[in-house]
């Protein structure tokens, strides 16, 4: 390890004009190690080492302005990142079930208009069909037949419900992959609506990071 007084040694070498200065490595007998400008004292071993002064420092050359220098100083900003692209939201889409037959379907109306529908497709065989035709007013020999129920109304609502941005996405996805698969069977007279219905998909998947 290097002592405070060698590193006084070395400086004076640096500063000294002389091209080389001897320094004297002295180890005691419990092995600790100095070092010093003169010989070692008797009974310690003795290193000479030669420093050698290092060549002057040529000094910088002057810059032709101080604000030349100054620039030249200032690290290079990096340019400004550009702004990122804004993503609209996708159109609001509704889940709705029908309410003949249960299937779903996707709907950007969460209100659909109401509409008529047979009572036979609701399952609903009204009591009053078979006092009409019954056996004792000898209309339709006391039988209620799926014409008669079908015949009969009444007003219905499909239920909707709103979706999610994500599951309106996933949604979309859903419907784009179906109708793909559809007109890569499809006949030649239902290319033209398959082909429509895939475009109104692909414009509102865009809306979508990472569809299509």
């Amino acid at each position: 390890m290097i002592r405070p007084g060698m590193l006084l040694l070395l400086a004076l070498a640096v500063a000294s004009p002389a091209t080389a200065t001897t320094v004297y490595k002295c180890v005691a007998g419990n092995g600790q190690v100095s070092y010093q400008g003169t010989p070692c004292p008797s009974g310690q071993k003795q290193h000479t080492l030669q420093l050698v002064n290092p060549p002057p420092i040529e000094p910088a050359p002057a810059t032709s302005s101080p604000a030349v220098a100054q620039q030249q100083a200032m690290p290079t900003s990096a340019p400004p990142p550009e702004p990122a692209t804004p993503v609209t939201p996708p159109p609001q889409m509704y889940r709705c079930v029908r309410a003949t037959d249960g299937t779903t379907y996707l709907s950007t109306n969460g209100h659909p208009a109401p509409y008529l529908a047979p009572l036979g497709m609701l399952g609903i065989v009204p009591s009053s069909l078979a006092q009409t035709y019954s056996a004792a007013n000898h209309m339709g020999h006391g039988k209620v037949t799926a014409g008669l129920v079908a015949s009969r109304y009444t007003t219905v609502r499909d239920d909707c419900r709103a979706l999610s941005p994500r599951e309106t996405c996933q949604a979309l996805e859903d419907a784009y992959n179906a109708n793909q698969a559809k007109l890569f069977r499809a006949f030649h007279d239902q290319e033209a609506s398959l082909k429509q219905r895939q475009t109104q998909l692909e414009s509102e998947l865009t809306h979508c990071p990472g569809s299509h």
